[in-house]
């Protein structure tokens, strides 16, 4: 696993680069993008959230990851709860702009499941399998009244 103390150094772009950054995404009607959360220095793909303008913008500044729940209809900061920090070490844009990928440093499970990524279920043998088991128990991430959680 990449679970290192520390997050590689993240220094925020100027404003003006952020701003650059903002206007190349093409939000949805919704005024939300997808955005793929991939750890920076293995390749594993975590997660898969939504973003709107606030989030995007607070997570450029800040270096910690935010994105937005549509179940809670605000935004989230990956970790307020569970701990389960993700760090941005660089943030891009696909080449139709309604695409993000997040390269992030991921302390702890990225999934609400307890699993170290949401890509846990695949065919196997003709049948839908589970191909990795929980690091982590949820109840204990998100308290027994979060088992629901989703990504939004």
């Amino acid at each position: 696993m990449t679970d290192t103390p520390s997050p590689p150094a993240y220094t925020p772009p100027s404003a003006v680069a952020r701003e650059s950054l903002l206007d190349a995404v093409r939000f949805d009607a919704a005024g939300l993008v997808a955005c793929i959360a991939q750890q920076h220095d293995s390749g594993e793909v975590l997660m898969m959230a939504w973003m709107n303008r606030d989030a995007v913008a607070e997570t450029l500044r800040t270096g910690r990851v935010c994105y937005y729940s549509r179940s809670r209809k605000g935004l989230w900061r990956k970790g307020e709860t569970s701990g389960q920090l993700q760090h941005l070490v660089e943030l891009r844009v696909d080449c139709d702009g309604d695409t993000l990928l997040a390269l992030v440093h991921q302390l702890g499970v990225a999934c609400h499941t307890g699993r170290r990524n949401c890509f846990y279920r695949a065919i196997r043998d003709d049948a839908l399998a589970t191909i990795a088991e929980p690091l982590m128990d949820p109840a204990a991430l998100y308290g027994a009244a979060h088992q629901g959680h989703s990504h939004g």
